[in-house]
């Protein structure tokens, strides 16, 4: 189900690029996460306040306005049903820019293509898949309120992950990326991560201390991991304060 959320997260995407102004870091394209509704969501993309959303319950996108909702079921509807039902409904919206479905990054599968159908086969997996945001977001809002420190916290359509960045406040001169990562060839599960950087360079961690929970990487990737599946809150609050403190050191 990760493929098919990683998949259906690109309409929303795209609908970013189509309606919004563009930016150089690509931020009018990522996505906000609500925990209440247990679905992503696009910025505002006109002056009404109408959001698209992609709901992990119902595996449904969403049109939201300030009184209303339009849904379209995901499961078995195709990619051109999906790109007609968007057109329409974005025209209904008073949006005459039109929707232009042009990704200008490479995923990890196959392109999509107008017959390429949806398929809900794990209605278990995608709640557990809605679970894995609701901590990440919870988590890293409960670590940067505790450390004082600033940041967004949104899902880059790309990577599909959840992301926070932090320029630290004092004279080391170290930001760090840090959030929820899909399953890759590192690691075959959704984790925590957390790296280092002075300017473009990222710090050497062969010298920090072991983590309670997690570990360190010191090639490739150089930081900290932690796979989800098996973790609650406090053990994710945790492992950012450890992998912070050896950072500040």
């Amino acid at each position: 189900m990760t493929t098919q959320m990683h998949l259906a997260a690109q309409y929303l995407a795209a609908a970013g690029s189509s309606f919004l102004e563009k930016k150089e870091d690509d931020s009018h394209t990522n996505l906000g996460f609500s925990i209440e509704e247990r679905s992503l969501s696009t910025h505002p993309l006109n002056d009404n306040g109408d959001v698209f959303s992609l709901n992990y319950n119902r595996f449904t996108l969403e049109w939201n306005t300030k009184n209303s909702k339009s849904s379209l079921r995901l499961n078995q509807t195709t990619h051109a049903e999906i790109l007609k039902w968007i057109q329409q409904t974005a025209e209904e919206a008073n949006i005459h820019e039109p929707y232009k479905y042009n990704l200008h990054y490479r995923l990890p599968y196959n392109p999509v293509t107008g017959h390429f159908e949806f398929k809900l086969n794990d209605v278990k997996r995608l709640h557990e898949l809605a679970d894995f945001r609701t901590l990440a977001q919870r988590t890293l809002e409960i670590f940067l309120e505790n450390q004082r420190l600033k940041s967004d916290i949104r899902i880059w359509p790309h990577h599909f992950d959840t992301g926070a960045f932090v320029e630290l406040e004092n004279d080391s001169a170290i930001s760090l990326r840090l959030g929820l990562a899909i399953p890759d060839k590192m690691i075959g599960d959704y984790y925590f991560y957390i790296s280092g950087y002075r300017g473009y360079d990222s710090i050497d961690t062969s010298g920090f201390s072991s983590l309670t929970n997690g570990k360190w990487y010191t090639r490739g990737f150089k930081g900290a991991v932690l796979p989800v599946s098996k973790i609650n809150q406090n053990d994710g609050v945790t492992f950012f304060n450890e992998a912070l403190a050896a950072y500040i050191i």
